[in-house]
């Protein structure tokens, strides 16, 4: 990539490059240009077109409403309490 073309991309990034971080950068910019190319070779006749990689499933469990009240089991991991209030130390 020319470093021209590089200072370009980066002004509309709003990135401010020094002459090492440009030519570092165009360097692997590079890299990834020559990396596209071999991977335009690669023959994708007949396999069909993927728009999203993860699953279209809801893999969370459903939302049941329970009347078990598990307030009481935290407060007894407590290890200071006031009745039904956990008591921290001061972060102030």
């Amino acid at each position: 990539m020319k470093l021209d073309e590089l200072y370009v991309t980066a002004k509309l990034a709003k990135l401010d490059l020094n002459e090492g971080e440009a030519e570092k950068l165009a360097v692997e910019v590079s890299r990834m240009l020559e990396y596209f190319s071999v991977m335009e070779k690669v023959d994708v006749e007949g396999l069909e077109a993927t728009v999203q990689t993860l699953s279209r499933e809801n893999v969370c469990r459903p939302d049941v409403v329970t009347s078990r009240d598990v307030s009481a089991k935290m407060l007894d991991n407590a290890p200071k309490r006031d009745d039904r209030f956990i008591i921290i130390p001061n972060v102030l």
